[in-house]
């Protein structure tokens, strides 16, 4: 079955090593499709300039394009207000600061609640919060690769729970998350949810105002926009009560000898020159999955799915990593006799693009017994000949190491 989307992204026409390439390693980057690097082109060549205090013809229409993508992407989330929405260098930025942020409203009786199925990003600065601040640090265990809502509400009810910091979908197992469940529970308790947008925003989607979801972080790298760009959605209210995580231009209202005041939301989240070409990137990336039909595309991607998964199962000695009653987008597995790299690396030569390694998420593979593993990950642009050809390379690595 022909593919429409994977015409709109030039790179997958490309051959490695003489095979016609199958990029499965779009948990990782997605490709941009061509709409996208023709508006930042366009951005470059005729309204390049830095934003908001310039009064020029150039600076002026920058930031028209910068505030505009503000509120296109607040309309995508949900979100009640463009002010809701602070640009980021990526989803690690995004958690970063409000890990960061909150800080100073931290102490020994208070207790984080992170998942175990955390990438580092969304682990590790709440790990060294607790550390600095003496708060208590406990992981939501999974159970084969999946979260367990009852699990959850033990920990709320034993601790008194500050933050529950969550994926919306596991960047290992692909086990998607109810955070709407996530948040009824951990406001019930008092807490706040922090959640990992990175993985979910394109393939399930997000509406924060219907979810309730305190802060969302997530990168335009992960739903076919550029690279060094992400988004923080927080509830107005909590983005005001933040200490900012970088200090310097656009973020300050008054600075003299003694004392400095911050300005206003978002801007006193956003220090320094923004990525003004990413953004721009980022808009035209939402623009293109509106236009082309996300329910369609999600559509597509759940029987791609289905087909992968059975098409792994058929491989002699591979073993699927976690059995999540929900999954999206990604799998994970090991092939026996062979180490993750080399599977990796194998496939590579048959054209096929795929991920080994900790996928920076060490203690959710340490859940599922393993260090390494390699990960297939899908896209809209994706098909069914993608599939074959990881399933057939990894038939024939089975005979190569003679397992």
């Amino acid at each position: 079955m022909a593919n429409a989307w994977r015409e709109d992204f030039e790179i997958l026409s490309s051959e490695v090593y003489g095979h016609r390439l199958a990029y499965l390693d779009n948990a990782a980057t997605t490709q941009m499709p061509t709409s996208v690097r023709d508006r930042m082109v366009s951005y470059l060549t005729h309204e390049h300039a830095n934003v908001h205090r310039g009064v020029h013809f150039l600076s002026e229409r920058a930031t028209e394009s910068v505030e505009a993508a503000r509120a296109h992407v607040a309309a995508f989330l949900g979100a009640a207000c463009p002010e809701e929405v602070v640009f980021t260098s990526g989803a690690t930025e995004g958690l970063n600061l409000v890990a960061h942020g909150m800080g100073k409203t931290f102490g020994p009786d208070a207790t984080v609640v992170v998942s175990e199925l955390e990438h580092h990003s969304n682990f590790v600065p709440w790990q060294r919060l607790c550390d600095e601040c003496g708060a208590h640090f406990v992981v939501w265990h999974a159970q084969d690769g999946d979260l367990r809502m009852g699990d959850l509400r033990r920990l709320l009810a034993k601790h008194n729970v500050r933050v529950v910091a969550v994926t919306q979908v596991s960047n290992v197992t692909g086990a998607v998350v109810d955070l709407s469940q996530v948040v009824k529970a951990a406001h019930e308790a008092g807490a706040l949810v922090v959640a990992d947008g990175a993985q979910g925003v394109l393939h399930e989607g997000m509406d924060v105002g219907a979810c309730g979801v305190d802060f969302y972080a997530f990168s335009a790298h992960k739903m076919c926009g550029p690279t060094g760009t992400g988004v923080l959605y927080g509830r107005r209210e909590l983005l005001e009560g933040l200490e900012p995580l970088r200090f310097g231009g656009g973020m300050v209202d008054v600075v003299d000898e003694r004392h400095t005041t911050y300005g206003a939301l978002p801007y006193r989240l956003e220090a320094g020159t923004p990525n003004i070409v990413g953004i721009v990137g980022l808009d035209a990336a939402i623009s293109y999955l509106e236009a082309t039909g996300l329910d369609q595309m999600r559509r597509h991607e759940r029987e791609l799915m289905r087909y992968l998964v059975e098409r792994l199962m058929g491989v002699e000695g591979l073993r699927i990593l976690g059995e999540p009653g929900n999954r999206s987008a990604i799998v994970s597995f090991e092939l026996e006799g062979a180490s993750a790299f080399d599977v990796a690396f194998l496939l590579d030569k048959m054209g096929v693009a795929v991920r080994s390694g900790h996928h920076c998420a060490q203690p959710a593979l340490c859940g599922l017994g393993v260090g390494t593993c390699v990960r297939a990950s899908l896209a809209p642009y994706n098909d069914f000949c993608d599939v074959d050809a990881l399933s057939e390379g990894l038939i024939r690595i089975r005979t190569l190491v003679g397992a």
